[in-house]
This record gives structure tokens, sequence and C-alpha cells, in this order.
């Protein structure tokens, strides 16, 4: 492995016809998550938001793309992808609010479905912003630390973690005060239970994915001299 390969330069990790496909279908994964978590779903007798079905394969693609580009680039595909969700939800919102044609009657059902509370939009977005970064975080770490060994344990542990904090973040901020704390609770553990259950299944995935990628790319990036600020987003 080359040391250009080892330290993630730029030059190594352009902006390749792959990167884009990883970056657009995490991005996809991300927006249709927050749209479609509106739906509560019964899962084996777990009640969970719809959004269970397609979320967690945001953090695969956030998983490759951390062991393959490194930490650098997944921050700026982390930020891009918090930017494109703002968007929408700016896109929507100003959908709502625009006069509807007088023979139209789904205003009602459009904003049932699509509105956000500012509490939920402020929940949301710092839950990702904090699970994302730490996921990233310690998988980068631990492939310093595990020398590139054992993907699975790099995959599962920052899923924990990324999970984690997102479950606790967005489940606290958005209903802390609305449901009884027991029920809060029960509630962030199911949550991040049946998310990272789900991306340990799918860890086969994770290792084609990310090996299938290495090859038609040539880099294997290690953080050895990334600041992992997350604010450093030109860096």
């Amino acid at each position: 492995m080359s040391a250009e390969q080892q330290q993630g330069s730029t030059s190594a990790t352009g902006y390749s016809q792959w990167f884009i496909l990883v970056t657009a279908v995490f991005i996809t994964c991300l927006v249709t998550a927050n749209i479609t978590a509106v739906k509560l779903v019964s899962v084996f007798g777990l009640v969970l938001p719809a959004a269970i079905i397609i979320f967690p394969i945001s953090y695969i693609f956030g998983d490759v793309l951390t062991e393959v580009y490194g930490y650098r680039q997944a921050r700026r595909v982390i930020w891009l992808g918090f930017f494109c969700n703002l968007i929408a939800v700016v896109a929507i919102w100003v959908g709502q609010v625009l006069p509807a044609a007088s023979f139209w009657d789904g205003q009602a059902a459009y904003e049932r479905i699509l509105g956000y509370t500012p509490r939920l939009l402020v929940a949301s977005f710092l839950a990702y912003l904090l699970g994302e970064f730490a996921n990233s975080f310690v998988l980068a770490k631990m492939k310093i630390a595990t020398q590139g060994r054992w993907l699975w344990t790099r995959t599962i542990a920052s899923t924990l973690v990324g999970q984690g904090l997102d479950s606790l973040v967005f489940m606290t901020l958005a209903f802390v005060g609305t449901i009884p704390l027991s029920g809060l609770a029960s509630a962030i553990v199911t949550q991040w239970l049946a998310k990272s259950v789900y991306e340990a299944a799918v860890t086969p995935l994770t290792y084609k994915v990310a090996n299938f990628l290495k090859r038609k790319e040539g880099v294997d990036v290690y953080d050895y001299d990334t600041q992992f600020n997350p604010l450093l987003v030109a860096k």
C-alpha cells in the first residue's frame, strides 16, 4: 500500500463515478428516511418508524465512505447530506404554505404527512450530525488501531455508537415531556437495537461493497494525519 493511499490524499480519492454513486445512494436514503419516518409500523411486535427499512442503509454507505475514502471525504458527504435534506425540508414547507388550488382537497393530508414541527426538525438534524460524525470517527480510528483488519468489528462498533447517539438525541429532543420517561427509554433502546441488528445482519454486503470499491478505485485510506474536527469541511 502506498503512502498516498494510507494518508488518503485528495488526489487519490478524486470524485470518481463510484464515489458519486455511493454519495448519491447515501443522500437518497437519508432524505427518503426523513420523509417515511412519519409512519409508525409494527415489526415483530415492535413499534418503529417506517424509515427503519431505509435509514440503516445510509449508515452502511457511510461506513463504506469512511472505510474506502477516509474520514475527510466522508465529512464532506455528511455535510452535503445535511444541506440536501435542508433543501428538501424547505421545499416541502414552501409547498405547504403556498395557496392550494380551489379544487384540490389534499391540503390537510399534505400537512399531516409532510408537515414538520420546529422541534422535530431540530431533533432530526442534530441527531443526524452527531450520529453520522460519531460513526465515521469511530470507524476511522478503529481502522488505524486494527491496521485495516476485522472490518466487521469497525462497522458494528461504529454503528452501536452512531445509532445510539442518533436514537438518544432524536427521541429525547423530539418527545421528552410528551411521553412517560419509561416509554421514552424503551423507544430509544428499541430503535437503537433494531437499527444496529439490521446493519450487523448486512455486514457481508458492506464487505462486498467496500472490497469492490477498493479494487476499482485503487484506494484504501487510513486517516493517520486527518484532523477530525467535523467543521473542517475544506480540509
